[in-house]
């Protein structure tokens, strides 16, 4: 079936209309007609598969067009569907046309791509996948109509729901296009996989080695050598990717740069560092530390963090961190409610809860003795602030009770640490086209979606799932040296496995989807090496080179030694 609309027909059409009625003063030029005409849409289903001809250069001019002849509302006023404007009303009526005949044909044919993948199964739809990707083009022309008109948009996502099955496997393939940022509004519609592939294009794309930014650090000044090369940078010349070495060491590629990430990490967000703050009940969840002043470069630093968070999204590491609702609502642009403090200050929450729950009698008899203010310490001294103009001559009361509690939650968690926030906000923008992508991007992501990309899974690992994914090379996987080895993994606390698993490959986390989601299978290279040596590995590649060992006791002591917290980074591996 082929859909086809030859702009120069309507045009041509409507311009005779106009010179009739002597109306060519709303177009003198005619440049929004010499536009339209040159816009043609093919919609052609081939062989039973659905298939999408799109010319870009024909489709530039629709949304730049129309702009002027939308109203108040956003939309194409009813103003031109008067006689009047019988131009419009030729060019405008078909557009809505239009709109309806794409909207059913993309239906239609996701519809008939969702049969063949149920029928085939997705791994033998690799090829027709890159024919049906395309009718992500054509919706996205779609979109453009339907902002068009009122209403319209209702429709669109109808479909979008329908449908939504398909158009999560082809988001989740789909390749860098700024033209697809729209399917992110629709939360209902696309999953965490889609939503993770669509966010992680505003951000840079690694480039090849010879543009790399380098960086030479010591372990022992991880923390100051890091902000030197990542904060004290312009920040485009790492928006190529990152090159990473450690002294006196030979190990250099991926795995290195996974480790480091890693250790950096784990160094900013150290709770003996004064920048961020541990939620009480999950110490992986942090917030900006409103005492981070102590710090005389804080700020520079919060500026180098938003960068290493942008670059490990970038570099799709996950790194075993997660940022509390307070933080993460604030990069979105959002406000924070009472509900919202509940993990990052426990105490507070509850004591705000028995307030706003407390008897009207209690409360207006000024028993508790509050006024609007707040005690702060630091440093050993102890100062209070005003929550608002003339705080401490306010009495907390049963009328203003929501009032103190709303301004006591925004000075603890919005004021406190707004420049923080800011800071932060700035060096992560740093990595997008522009500041006013940063709450979009954040926008776009539930805090759910956020933790799984930055913090990836904390689950216990399934040492069945890594068997599934772990090939060999010298071994068989009936040898003793396989099974002992697998005993002996099993038999490890879940501390000593993620050590292991770091040991092998520089990840600590996997990702959410566990070891399914990694690039590559893992693998156990029986080695030539003495059996009394300890095993080695080859992080980049995801391998462990394993030596034969003569008994399990023997393996068992040296799986015992590089499990090691201070040997399982980088001893042994390249």
């Amino acid at each position: 079936m082929v859909i086809c609309f030859d702009w120069a027909t309507a045009t041509a059409m409507a311009r005779d209309a106009e010179i009739k009625q002597g109306l060519a003063d709303t177009d003198p030029e005619g440049e929004k007609l010499k536009e339209l005409k040159t816009c043609r849409i093919n919609l052609v289903g081939i062989s039973g598969h659905p298939q999408l001809e799109l010319s870009s250069s024909h489709l530039i001019s629709v949304h730049h067009v129309t702009q002027d002849l939308k109203g108040t509302d956003g939309f194409i006023s009813k103003n031109y569907f008067d006689p009047g404007y019988p131009m419009y009303e030729n060019i405008i009526g078909v557009l809505h046309d239009l709109f309806f005949k794409l909207l059913n044909k993309v239906g239609q044919c996701l519809m008939r791509a969702e049969d063949i993948m149920d029928l085939r199964g997705l791994a033998r739809c690799e090829v027709q996948l890159k024919t049906w990707s395309q009718l992500l083009e054509v919706l996205a022309v779609v979109k453009v109509f339907s902002d068009l008109f009122e209403g319209a948009g209702q429709f669109l996502h109808s479909l979008l729901l329908k449908q939504r099955r398909m158009l999560n496997v082809l988001l989740r393939r789909a390749k860098r296009d700024h033209k697809l940022r729209w399917f992110l509004k629709y939360k209902d519609v696309t999953d965490f996989a889609a939503r993770r592939n669509l966010v992680l294009m505003m951000l840079p794309v690694a480039k090849e080695e010879d543009e790399l930014h380098e960086m030479l650090i010591d372990r022992s000044q991880l923390l100051p050598e890091s902000f030197e090369y990542i904060g004290q940078v312009d920040a485009t010349k790492l928006h190529g990717g990152l090159f990473m070495e450690f002294k006196d060491e030979e190990a250099t590629g991926p795995g290195v740069l996974r480790e480091w990430f890693c250790l950096l990490c784990k160094a900013i967000f150290n709770p003996d560092s004064p920048l961020f703050l541990p939620c009480p009940h999950d110490h992986r969840r942090f917030f900006p530390n409103p005492a981070s002043a102590v710090d005389p470069l804080h700020l520079e630093y919060f500026n180098f963090v938003g960068r290493v968070i942008a670059l490990a999204l970038m570099h799709k590491v996950q790194v075993g961190v997660v940022f509390d609702r307070v933080f993460f609502l604030q990069l979105a642009g959002k406000s924070i409610t009472f509900e919202d403090v509940c993990d990052a200050d426990p105490v507070l929450y509850r004591g705000c809860k028995q307030i706003l729950e407390m008897d009207e009698a209690f409360l207006d008899s000024d028993a508790l003795g509050l006024t609007f203010t707040r005690d702060i310490e630091m440093l050993g001294s102890k100062t209070t602030v005003e929550l608002c103009p003339g705080g401490k001559n306010i009495t907390v009361d049963s009328r203003n009770r929501e009032e103190y509690v709303n301004l006591m939650i925004k000075h603890c968690f919005v004021t406190s640490i707004s420049e923080q926030i800011a800071r932060f906000a700035q060096g992560f923008s740093d990595f997008l086209s522009n500041s006013e992508d940063l709450q979009f991007f954040f926008n776009s992501l539930d805090l759910e979606d956020f933790d799984r990309m930055l913090g990836g899974s904390n689950n216990v690992i399934s040492v069945r799932e890594w068997k599934e994914h772990t090939d060999y090379d010298g071994y068989k996987s009936r040898d003793p040296q396989i099974c002992w080895f697998w005993k002996i993994v099993e038999g490890m606390p879940e501390e000593k496995r993620r050590r292991l698993l770091f040991f092998w490959t520089s990840i600590r986390y996997l990702p959410v989807n566990g070891f399914r989601g990694l690039s590559s299978r893992l693998y156990i290279y029986r080695c030539s090496d003495s059996k009394e040596r300890l095993p080695t590995s080859h992080t980049c590649f995801f391998s462990l080179n394993l030596p034969a060992y003569s008994t399990k006791s023997i393996m068992r002591d040296r799986l015992h030694l590089i499990t090691r917290e201070h040997v399982s980074c980088s001893f042994g591996t390249s």
